[in-house]
């Protein structure tokens, strides 16, 4: 089922979901069930998938050469969300990105979304490589989040990539796409940052997932600026708890937002990790049922792999 046709039969009720990665090369599906089980019995319509593009290291070999080895290589998100459909009979819903993927090889994993029963994607431009100052498209790849939006628009529409198919088969994707409320660290100003969510919104997003925060009054903001800015989709808030102490840095230095003071001051007062990650846990506790009151369609929890926190939460707000 598509994620605003799960938003629209709840009639108002703020659903929970979560995120996760793909196990890493080598490890099985297990660990993936392992960090669902436990979140299971607040019974998540969908569940999401997110994709690493694969970074690459230089092997120095005896003879002086030098190998370029990829690294962080995640097996396939397409079928851990084969896996978790056939298990749970939940949607599970694939990210999409930009880097590390040709048109061709796009569309093909697309295609296969479509035979597996996918109903939903993410689409995203993703990160750059670690070995990277920037991001830097793949060679006959999506440059920008709006134009893999836009391949996957005109793949529903029917129209593929190369012309003499006949009879193409439109698929019928519900397509997520990624807002900032404390705006893109690329974009120069939010005004611009909302321009842009508009171009893929009337492009044909079907809904938004919030970059993680930490003060809801910048969601807030955020979802009215986007009604008054003709942006009428639904707006899922995505959260995550602090869980220790170096994430007061961690988390602004990687995804370029605000900690409020009330709350980096409290985790800077706590004598152990433990009382870290309690206070994390009830910051995140009253947010999420400030964000219930304000009417948030879905809850959706950035697990990282690790179910008790959101757990607690969840128990606590469902």
């Amino acid at each position: 089922m598509k994620i605003v046709d799960h938003i629209n039969n709840a009639k108002g009720k703020t659903l929970f979901s979560f995120e996760l990665l793909p196990p890493i090369k080598g490890q099985s599906i297990k660990g993936i069930f392992d960090a669902i089980d436990p979140l299971m019995e607040f019974n998540p319509p969908f569940i999401d998938v997110t994709y690493l593009r694969e970074d690459y290291i230089y092997k120095q070999h005896a003879n002086g050469l030098l190998e370029k080895v990829a690294y962080r290589k995640r097996p396939s998100t397409v079928a851990t969300c084969a896996a978790i459909m056939n298990k749970y009979k939940v949607d599970a819903v694939p990210h999409l990105i930009c880097g590390g993927f040709t048109k061709d090889e796009t569309e093909n994993a697309l295609i296969d979304l479509q035979f597996l029963g996918i109903d939903n994607v993410l689409v995203l431009r993703g990160d750059a490589r670690k070995s990277d100052s920037s991001f830097i498209p793949t060679p006959n790849g999506h440059a920008y989040a709006s134009e893999l939006l836009q391949h996957v628009v005109d793949m529903n529409k029917g129209r593929y990539l190369h012309d003499d198919m006949e009879s193409a088969e439109k698929t019928d994707f519900c397509i997520g796409v990624a807002g900032y409320p404390e705006k893109h660290f690329e974009s120069p100003n939010l005004d611009t940052d909302f321009k842009y969510l508009k171009h893929k919104v009337d492009t044909g997003a079907d809904f938004i997932v919030t970059q993680m925060f930490f003060d809801n009054k910048k969601y807030k903001a955020f979802v009215d600026k986007c009604r008054e800015n003709g942006i009428n989709v639904p707006i899922i808030p995505g959260l995550k708890p602090i869980t220790n102490s170096k994430q007061l840095i961690s988390l602004p230095k990687i995804f370029h937002l605000d900690i409020p003071l009330e709350l980096s001051e409290a985790v800077q007062s706590c004598k152990s990790e433990k009382e870290v990650k309690e206070v994390g846990i009830e910051w995140m506790i009253n947010q999420c049922n400030e964000l219930k009151a304000m009417g948030a369609p879905v809850l959706h929890f950035y697990t990282m792999g690790n179910p008790e926190p959101t757990k607690r939460i969840a128990q606590a707000v469902f």
